[in-house]
């Protein structure tokens, strides 16, 4: 085998391996305005959550669990309609944490379960 195809397999076999990691870290988004709610489960965390409005204001209150002994840390991340940007982790299997953010100006975000 060539050098030039050596480094190429290599090159192409690292994108989807880093593809590949890059897909199991991240979980389930809701982009949703109010009022909507969601419970996603993905391998090592769950959450709920629900979206409510009020005065031009949401407001994103829930809980997420770390469901699996990895050291790893469930978290949720909340992007607002309106630019802001929150998170909330919970480490430590069997972990459950509480969450409320309210972010103004906005009627609408997008929330992420995730591992990190």
């Amino acid at each position: 085998m060539s050098a030039v195809r050596k480094s190429i397999t290599s090159f192409v076999s690292a994108v989807v391996l880093a593809g590949g990691l890059a897909v199991g870290a991240a979980g389930p988004a809701s982009a949703a305005t109010c009022p909507s709610s969601a419970s996603p489960v993905i391998d090592g965390a769950s959450a709920s959550w629900s979206l409510n409005c009020a005065d031009n204001k949401v407001t994103v209150a829930g809980w997420l669990q770390d469901t699996r002994m990895d050291g790893k840390c469930a978290v949720v991340r909340i992007n607002a309609g309106n630019g802001a940007y929150h998170t909330k982790s919970a480490c430590s299997s069997g972990v459950r944490e509480q969450f409320t953010f309210t972010f103004a100006g906005t009627k609408s975000a997008q929330v992420r379960l995730a591992i990190a």
